[in-house]
C-alpha cells in the first residue's frame, strides 16, 4: 500500500471520534459529561481570544473575575482560579507558590506525575510518605495522620506538605486531622483532589478538603463533573499562601491564550450545580445506589466499598466502581477486556488485580444498568468455571499456564516504596545517563521516571536507586499489557540510569 492510499483510507482523528462518539460503547471513563450534558454549542462560535469585553485570565477584572467567584462561593474558597492546563498546572503553580528552590518537601508517595514534576522544575528535595498497601487488592491507602506528624516532627525543616485525597481508586485520608498537624507546626497543607470536584455537592460524598481546613485545593472538573477535558480549579483560603507569588506561577504554567471555549464550559458547568445541583446529585446518587447495592452479591469478583480488611481508608468516594478480580482467576486487563469486547464498555483504568470505572451525573439510567447486568454475568460464569469462548483470539486473556507462571505483581506495594533517594530528580536530570537492559539495572540509579499511566503514579523517580527486585515486577507488568511509561525506550526494555 502506498502512503498516498494508506492516507486515503485511514480516517482522521475527527473522523475517528465521530464513528465511536456515534457508537454503543459507553464511557465509564472521565471526562464527567459522558458525552451526555451538552452545555456549549457551536465551540468555533465562541472560540475567541482576550478581545474587548471579554476580560483577560491573567489579569481577571470583569466576566472573568465574576466567573471565579462563583466558583469560589460554590465550593466555599476564599479565591478560586480557573485552570485550563488542567490540575496538573495547578498541583505545579500550588507547589512553586509554596517552597524555594533547594527546599525539602513532604508528600505522599502516591501523588500524581506533575507533583514530581514541579520537584524537577523547582530543585526541590522530597519526604516521602508511604501510603500502606491493600496487600489482597493491590490499591494504596489512605495517608496516616500520624505519619504526617512523625515526619514533620523528624524534620522541622519542612513547611509545605503534599498528598492527594481522594485517590485514583477512591480511597480518601483524613484530611481535617492532617491539616490540623500541618498548621500546628506552621506549614501549609496542599491537597490534590482532582477527582473530588463532586466531594460536598451531596452528603452521600465524603466531605471536601476546603472544608476540612485544606490551604490549596486542586479540582479536576472535567474528572467528576459536566465539563470539558483539561478544565480544572484551584482553590485557596486562608493567610498561609503568598497569592502573589501563586498568580505569578499560574501565569507560568497556564497558556498566556487560555481558551474561551475551556473556560465558558466550566462557567457553565457552575452554573449547573447552582441551578440544578441538589437534584441532578439526588438523582444520581439513587441510580448509583442501585447499581452498587446489586454488585454486592458477586461471588468471584468483589465490588470494594472502602470498609475491607486491609484496606485502610478514613473514608471513600462511592462514585468509583473499583471491583476487585482477586481470587477470581482473572486479572483486571482481562476484565477490562471482556467488557469492552463483549459488552462495549470502557473502563477508566484495569490494573492487576482491579478494574476501576468511574460514575457522575452524566451517567444515565441506561449506561449504569448496562454495567449492572455485565458484571454479575461475568461473575456467573467465572463462578461455574466456565471458559469465555466468545472472546476473540486476541485480546490479553492469558492462557492458564501462563497465569499461574505469571501472578500479577502487586502494583499497591510497588508504588507505596520508592528508592532511596541518591540525587534529586534536578539533580538527576543534569546529571550523564547511559540505558541499561531493565532486567540488569538493579542498584543501579534511575535517570527517569518509571509509572503505569493511568494513574501516572511513579514505582521509580529519577535519582532513586532502583530497588532489586523492581525490574522483575516491572517486567510482569509489560508482560500483562500494562503500559509502563515515563521510560525513553517506548518497548520498556531498558532503562536510562546515572552515569558511575
Amino acid at each position: 500500500m502506498t502512503e498516498n492510499e494508506r492516507k486515503q483510507k485511514s480516517p482522521d482523528l475527527y473522523e475517528q471520534l465521530s464513528a465511536y462518539g456515534a457508537s454503543d460503547f459507553y464511557p465509564f471513563h472521565m471526562p464527567g459529561h459522558k458525552r451526555n450534558f451538552h452545555l456549549l454549542g457551536d465551540p468555533y462560535a465562541i472560540d475567541i481570544t482576550e478581545i474587548d469585553g471579554f476580560d483577560n485570565l491573567h489579569h481577571a477584572e470583569t466576566v472573568l473575575l465574576e466567573a471565579q467567584r462563583r466558583a469560589a462561593q460554590l465550593y466555599g474558597a476564599e479565591e478560586t482560579f480557573y485552570l485550563v492546563n488542567g490540575s496538573t498546572c495547578g498541583i505545579l503553580s500550588a507547589v512553586s507558590a509554596c517552597t524555594k528552590r533547594g527546599e525539602t518537601i513532604l508528600m505522599a508517595r502516591g501523588c500524581h506525575k506533575a507533583a514530581y514534576h514541579a520537584l524537577l522544575l523547582n530543585d526541590l528535595h522530597a519526604r516521602y510518605l508511604y501510603p500502606p498497601a491493600d496487600m489482597t487488592r493491590g490499591i494504596l491507602g489512605a495517608i496516616q495522620p500520624g505519619q504526617v506528624r512523625s515526619a514533620l516532627e523528624a524534620h522541622p525543616e519542612i513547611h509545605t506538605v503534599l498528598i492527594t485525597s481522594p485517590t485514583y481508586d477512591g480511597v480518601v485520608s483524613d484530611v481535617k486531622a492532617i491539616a490540623e498537624i500541618v498548621h500546628e507546626k506552621g506549614g501549609i497543607l496542599i491537597v490534590d483532589e482532582a477527582h473530588g470536584a463532586h466531594f460536598g455537592m451531596h452528603p452521600y460524598f465524603p466531605q471536601r478538603a476546603l472544608a476540612c481546613g485544606a490551604d490549596l485545593v486542586i479540582n479536576s472538573v472535567h474528572k467528576t463533573l459536566p465539563a470539558l477535558t483539561q478544565t480544572a480549579l484551584l482553590h485557596v483560603q486562608g493567610p498561609r499562601v503568598c497569592r502573589t507569588r501563586l498568580r505569578r506561577y499560574l501565569s507560568i504554567y497556564q497558556s498566556s491564550s487560555p481558551s474561551y471555549v475551556f473556560m465558558a464550559g466550566i462557567d457553565r458547568c457552575i452554573g449547573l450545580l447552582e441551578q440544578q445541583g441538589t437534584e441532578l446529585f439526588e438523582g444520581f446518587v439513587q441510580r448509583l445506589e442501585r447499581l452498587r447495592t446489586s454488585l454486592f452479591d458477586l461471588k468471584k469478583l468483589h465490588l470494594v466499598d472502602g470498609n475491607e480488611d486491609g484496606l485502610q481508608a478514613f473514608d471513600y468516594d462511592r462514585s468509583k466502581i473499583v471491583i476487585s478480580t482477586e481470587g477470581s482467576g482473572m486479572t483486571g486487563a482481562q476484565l477490562s477486556d471482556l467488557l469492552r469486547i463483549r459488552y462495549h464498555l470502557e473502563m477508566e483504568m484495569d490494573a492487576p488485580q482491579y478494574v476501576t470505572a468511574i460514575t457522575t451525573i452524566g451517567d444515565t439510567k441506561e449506561g449504569l444498568a448496562r454495567l449492572g447486568r455485565a458484571l454479575p454475568e461475568i461473575d456467573a460464569e467465572l463462578t461455574q468455571n466456565h471458559k469465555n469462548s466468545r472472546l476473540d483470539q486476541k485480546n490479553r486473556f492469558l492462557k492458564e499456564e501462563r497465569m499461574s507462571e505469571n501472578t500479577p505483581p502487586d502494583l499497591a506495594v510497588l508504588m507505596a516504596n520508592g528508592g532511596e533517594e541518591v540525587l534529586s530528580i534536578a539533580q538527576a536530570e543534569d546529571a550523564g545517563k547511559c540505558a541499561v537492559r531493565l532486567e540488569e539495572s538493579g542498584g543501579l540509579v534511575s535517570g527517569e521516571f518509571v509509572y503505569l499511566y493511568p494513574p501516572g503514579i511513579p514505582f521509580l523517580a529519577p535519582g532513586e536507586r532502583i530497588p532489586r527486585r523492581l525490574p522483575e515486577q516491572l517486567a510482569r507488568c509489560r508482560e500483562l499489557g500494562l503500559q509502563l511509561q515515563g521510560m525513553a525506550d517506548y518497548t520498556g526494555e531498558k532503562i536510562q540510569v546515572i552515569e558511575s
